[in-house]
Order: C-alpha cells, then sequence, then structure tokens
C-alpha cells in the first residue's frame, strides 16, 4: 500500500506556516448569466494576519487500490490520520481544478457546541481534498457530505462558495461536534442572472425544499436542529442561519456590512439600505441573491474587494480615526472599550484589508476547453494597492515568486513581502503615496486584461492543431507575467522609498531635486491645537 502526504509541495510549504481560522474572509459569487461573457466567477479573500501561503498546485495523479493519503492539521501540522485515495485525482490551480470546479469560504463559527469532535477533516482539508476528486460543482458538495460522514468533520462553521462552468452555490455547512458524526448543511444555487455575497455570517434561511434543482441539503439538518433544541414548527419555517448561526452586532456590524457594499456596487438601483448593518431594530435582512444591475466582469469582482465603503457615510478614510492621511485602515483589534465606559466600541470592517495573505477570482468558461476556460486571477496582500494575476488551468509550474515563503523571514524575492513592504511603507503617508500605487496597479491589470483575449485566441488554434503544446503556451504567459507583474512592484517600491524617504518627498529623482516638506492637512494642525490650548503658540510669555 502506497501513502501519500496531502499532498504536494506548494502544500507542503503551506503547512508549515499553518492555517488559522478564516475569519475575516468575503466570497461573490458570480452566475453566467450575470456575467459579461457567460462565465461563472466566484472570489475569495483569505484575510489572517501574519500568515502567507504559496498558490496552490497540484498536478493531480492516479492510484492503485489501497494507496492513502495522510492528512495534517492546516492550523498546527499535526498528523490526523490517513484516507483512502480515490483511482483518480484531478490537477488543481489555485482554488480550481482542471474541470473547472472552484471552492472558497468564509468562515462564520456558528453554534459553539458544534465545534471540535473526533472527526479527522478541518476546512482547509476539506476544500483541497475536493477540489483533487470532484468534476462538477454538485459533485463536489456530494464529496464534502460523503467525507464528512465517513471521516469526520471536527472544524466551525463554514460558508463555502462552489462553482463550475454552469453553476454557483452557496453551501452553509457545519458538523456536529461531540454531538454526532457527519455535518448539517443546506446549499443554494445562484439563480441566472443573479449573484451573491457573504463574509462570515451565515446566510440561507428558508428553503424551498420542493425545488431539488436549486437546492440541496442534508438529510437531517431539520431534524438535529429539532433535537438540540434549535428549532419547533413545520419544516417549511426552518431557517438555517436562525437555528446554526443566529446574527449578533458582531456579524451585522462586521460580516453584513460588506455584503451590504458589495450589493449596492452592484446594484445601486435597488438602494439597499445600512439600516440592517448598523443594527437598526427590525430591520430587513439583505437578500440571499440579489440581480446586478449591468452584466459583470473580472473587473467589477476586482472592485467589490477594493472597497472602503467608498461614497457613503461609512467611508473609512475619513475623521478622525483616519488620521492625518486618510488611512482607511483601523489596526487590530477590531472591538474595544473605553475606560470608565460600559459601551463596546468596533471599528469599520471594509472589504479591503491589511492583513490579506491571498485572494482569487475564478472565472470558468463553458465555451472553452477546460484548461484554456478556467483562470484563477491571483493576487497577495492588500486588496486596494495590489495587482491581480492570471493563472490559466493550464498551468505546469507556479511562477517562482509565488512558489512560497516565511511570514518570520523577509525575502524580496517573494511576492508576498513585495507587495507587503511596499504598501506598509504606503500606510504612514496614505493619501500621498496610494496614487502612485493605483497607477502601477491599473497599468498592469490593463496590460493582462489586454493580453488575455489574444492567448484565449492562440491557445484555442494550439488546441485545434497542436494540443500538446497548450499547457506549455498558457504556462508561459502565466508565469511570465506574474513575474513581471512581481518586478514592477519591486521597482515601484525602489521608487517610493527614495521619494518619500523620511516623510519629505523628493519632487524629482535629481539629486539638485531637494526634499521638501509635506507638514500636515488643516484640520489635523487645528486638532492638535484645540488639544493643547496655548502649548504651539509661538509667542512670548510671561516667567
Amino acid at each position: 500500500m502506497k501513502r501519500f502526504t496531502f499532498s504536494f509541495v506548494a502544500v507542503i510549504l503551506m503547512m508549515a506556516f499553518p492555517f488559522r481560522s478564516s475569519q475575516a474572509c468575503t466570497s461573490v459569487l458570480v452566475s453566467s448569466g450575470a456575467s459579461v461573457d457567460g462565465s461563472v466567477m466566484t472570489s475569495w479573500t483569505y484575510d489572517v494576519m501574519g500568515f502567507m501561503a504559496p498558490l496552490q498546485f497540484y498536478p493531480g495523479g492516479k492510484y492503485s487500490e489501497g494507496d492513502s493519503l495522510d492528512i495534517y492539521s492546516f492550523r498546527e501540522y499535526k498528523f490526523l490520520g490517513r484516507i483512502a485515495q480515490p483511482s483518480r485525482t484531478y490537477k488543481v490551480v489555485g482554488n480550481m481544478n482542471e474541470h473547472q470546479v472552484s471552492i472558497a469560504e468564509t468562515t462564520f463559527t456558528g453554534r459553539s457546541e458544534l465545534h471540535g469532535g473526533d472527526g479527522l477533516l478541518d476546512y482547509g482539508n476539506l476544500i483541497y481534498i475536493t477540489l483533487q476528486r470532484a468534476r462538477s460543482a454538485r459533485d463536489a458538495i456530494g464529496i464534502m457530505d460523503r467525507l464528512a460522514k465517513e471521516y469526520g468533520y471536527m472544524d466551525t462553521g463554514e460558508s463555502f462558495s462552489i462553482a463550475d462552468s454552469e453553476e454557483a452555490w452557496v453551501v452553509e455547512f457545519i458538523g456536529k461536534g461531540e454531538h454526532g458524526s457527519g455535518a448539517v448543511w443546506v446549499a443554494a444555487r445562484v439563480p441566472e442572472g443573479y449573484m451573491a455575497a457573504h463574509a462570515n455570517q451565515a446566510r440561507i434561511r428558508q428553503v424551498d425544499w420542493d425545488d431539488k434543482d436549486h437546492w440541496m441539503w442534508s438529510e437531517d439538518v431539520v431534524d438535529f436542529a429539532r433535537e438540540m433544541g434549535w428549532f419547533e414548527g413545520p419544516k417549511e419555517e426552518f431557517s438555517f442561519v436562525d437555528a446554526y448561526d443566529p446574527v449578533s452586532l458582531r456579524s451585522l456590524l462586521l460580516c453584513e456590512s460588506r455584503v451590504w457594499s458589495v450589493y449596492r456596487r452592484a446594484a445601486p438601483s435597488q438602494e439597499f439600505s445600512s439600516d440592517y448593518w448598523r443594527c437598526v431594530k427590525g430591520a430587513e435582512p439583505y437578500p440571499l441573491f440579489i440581480k446586478p444591475d449591468k452584466k459583470l466582469s473580472v473587473e467589477d469582482m476586482i472592485a467589490f474587494h477594493r472597497d472602503h465603503f467608498h461614497d457613503s457615510p461609512y467611508y473609512s478614510a475619513q475623521g478622525y480615526p483616519a488620521g492625518p492621511w486618510e488611512n482607511p485602515y483601523r489596526w487590530r483589534p477590531v472591538f474595544f472599550e473605553l475606560e470608565g465606559d460600559t459601551m463596546e466600541y468596533a471599528w469599520e470592517r471594509p472589504v479591503s484589508q491589511p492583513q490579506t495573505a491571498f485572494s482569487f477570482i475564478t472565472q470558468a468558461r463553458s465555451n472553452m476547453p477546460d484548461n484554456i476556460g478556467g483562470i484563477c486571477w491571483y493576487s497577495v496582500d492588500d486588496t486596494y494597492s495590489n495587482a491581480w494575476m492570471p493563472m490559466y488551468l493550464g498551468l505546469n509550474e507556479v511562477p517562482p515568486s509565488l512558489k512560497g515563503g516565511s511570514p518570520i523571514e523577509f525575502d524580496w524575492d517573494v511576492a508576498y513581502w513585495v507587495f507587503s513592504l511596499v504598501n506598509n511603507y504606503a500606510y504612514g503617508l496614505y493619501n500621498q503615496i496610494i496614487p502612485h500605487l493605483q497607477e502601477k496597479q491599473q497599468e498592469l491589470e490593463q496590460r493582462a486584461f489586454t493580453m488575455i483575449p489574444a492567448i484565449d485566441k492562440a491557445a484555442l488554434n494550439l488546441h485545434q492543431t497542436n494540443p500538446e503544446l497548450v499547457n506549455d503556451y498558457l504556462t508561459n504567459f502565466s508565469v511570465n507575467n506574474a513575474e513581471h507583474t512581481v518586478r514592477q512592484w519591486q521597482e515601484l517600491g525602489h521608487y517610493l522609498f527614495v521619494k518619500y524617504n523620511d516623510r519629505y518627498e523628493r519632487p524629482e529623482m535629481r539629486i539638485d531635486s531637494w526634499p521638501q516638506s509635506i507638514g500636515y492637512p488643516e484640520d489635523y494642525r487645528r486638532r492638535a491645537v484645540e488639544e493643547r490650548p496655548g502649548y504651539y503658540e509661538m509667542r512670548w510669555r510671561e516667567p
């Protein structure tokens, strides 16, 4: 019997610096009928402080009867046990496999009674093992259910985004802890022409039990809730949210605010009220699905993930907390108290965050062969000030700068550290430096968007004439574009480190162009004077 460690070099590197629970993520799903090119799209921002990961890459394989897979926990890299290998596993690039099946998640945690247990699998294992085995989104949902039943699921509650080139599904999934084996879950298919979003709060309420084309569920999802005393009444009134992940002040302010942010951008005509996420009693929850005002592109998906509540009263780059340089971020912890005050407070939590480890947008296109039709748009660090890079499913190797690295060892050749260092430099003088990052960002991303149609066309021609060369061609483009992007960002960093050294600004890159003082904005100077009356006044004082 052969044993295989889960799973490959990239994942081994990732496990050396294990996952923490992803309780700050955002995912958007777009059906084919709601996209400009008929593609199905999903996204995932993995927001975990002090963590980095390589671009996932698994080549797929064939196995004999009796072969097994060693399972290690994503968080502590502890050996958990072994599971049987299927006869065939599929290639994985990022979070998308060779059949254009993609899986993303946001952790909703859910009832504490359902955490832990004797299960073998955590959510990370569940995602990547399923990607290696699934041929469709529906297939993936079934595989997750069977894995949880056979080997046990011991993690917290998850909202999964599962899609292929035809369908997109929101799946609310939680284990049973010490109260049983397997998991309870509900899956809702995004209707054609619609989209959905979730961000660490379960969102499925009522289920249409008669529509099995758009709904799937575990056989005991209602009965288990009854057994635990979380639901009474007829099945038709059952709500997954109310039973397994009731909303709270925290989940409204930190999670539903992100759903509102995405929905108001996608469908401004629907005028979604902020009342629900601002915790107004009796306010209506946001719909599970919405119809966007216009069909959406990858560029629109990127824009959803570059949001700081722009153009709203909640824009986080304004007011006293933003500081003199209009920084949209609030350094953790999110929750805080004031001495002598019984009220609990919370900073804003927009979609874009400084501690994002990696992000992706999957684009599944049914009108092309899978290795050409599937693209995983990948990025690292802060989504507002990075650059997204397309990785075709035909990819045969990982770009060198995306192979991994250490969160405790700086390396200028690792993409994560390149983007993170430049971003951290920008945070201290944000509104002065961010325009430089956005200019380079637009240049690099537009370069990729402009090239993609030509790459598609050439790859399709090769598919007809020399199909054995297609993956090499797509690999060359994906790798070269990624490395070009990282090199350009390194050069941008060199420029900014010189231009804004010591928080002065050198007008031109010449030795005789002397650095100029930047100072502080008027409102900040005024607050300083008002805080310490008389202190900063330049005048003679009496003894």
